[in-house]
């Protein structure tokens, strides 16, 4: 069983993902654009850069819902493959 502080860390950063994933997908859509000036690249590069940091998807962990544990977690069923045997 994993520590009740990293389960609720985690959780903290899915709600902080959801929160900040329009604005942060605004921004790179700029910052892809060729036709944008390098006026707007760099302000929307520094707005991307000042946003949280847990709020990038990338931070998120999968675990498995009934214990948390971060390693082999089988994706479709969301359950640790030690949970899915038993």
């Amino acid at each position: 069983m994993a520590k009740k502080s990293v389960i609720h860390r985690n959780k903290k950063r899915e709600r902080m993902v959801a929160r900040f994933a329009s604005k942060r997908a605004a921004l790179k859509k700029i910052i892809a654009d060729p036709n944008v000036s390098e006026e707007e690249f760099y302000a929307a590069q520094g707005k991307l850069a000042k946003l949280p940091r847990n709020s990038s998807a990338v931070r998120l962990v999968r675990r498995c819902t009934l214990t948390g544990r971060p390693r082999a977690t089988i994706r479709k069923f969301g359950l640790s493959r030690i949970s899915f045997r038993e």
